[in-house]
């Protein structure tokens, strides 16, 4: 673990996901305006996912792979590399919910390729994984952020991380 706890590897995380933040702003109209991942309630979901063109489920396919897989990874491992590095010996529980937004975007990103594909439709769970997903991402994110404050802390007192 020590690997995402180094400085210029958070920093790269960190940027990594603001790049991946824009990026998805800049996609919004390939999908119909409406990424799949910001409805949960099934009839929601349902309605999102029939509104859009058959290009537009491709376009999403596409994006839902290679974006939206790379953006859970660089934002639950830098978040969970914050809470690793700044919380001390608290630090790999702290690390947890990062690692848990990891999985369960990812896992959200793998219903959403499947029934994007046309393989089935499997959106159903979304009812209850996209809240999960969500609220996993915002206790990471505090936890994150109270990790910033620490480091800023020890650099303003000069001690050692």
């Amino acid at each position: 673990m020590s690997f995402i706890t180094r400085t210029p590897v958070l920093w790269m995380l960190f940027g990594l996901t603001v790049a991946l933040t824009l990026a998805f702003g800049a996609a919004a109209p390939m999908v119909g305006g409406q990424f799949l991942d910001m409805v949960s309630r099934p009839e929601d979901t349902r309605a999102v996912f029939d509104a859009m063109t058959p290009s537009e489920r491709s376009a999403h396919f596409w994006l839902t792979v290679f974006l939206d897989t790379a953006y859970p990874l660089s934002f639950g491992l830098f978040f969970a590399g914050m809470a690793w590095r700044f919380f001390g010996k608290l630090g790999p529980f702290a690390a947890i919910p990062g690692f848990a937004v990891l999985i369960v975007d990812l896992t959200e990103n793998t219903l959403q390729a499947i029934t994007l594909s046309g393989a089935a439709y499997v959106l159903e769970p979304k009812e209850w994984v996209s809240p999960l997903k969500m609220n996993l991402f915002y206790l990471a994110a505090l936890i994150a952020l109270v990790a910033a404050g620490i480091a800023l802390y020890r650099v303003i007192t000069k001690k050692k991380a």
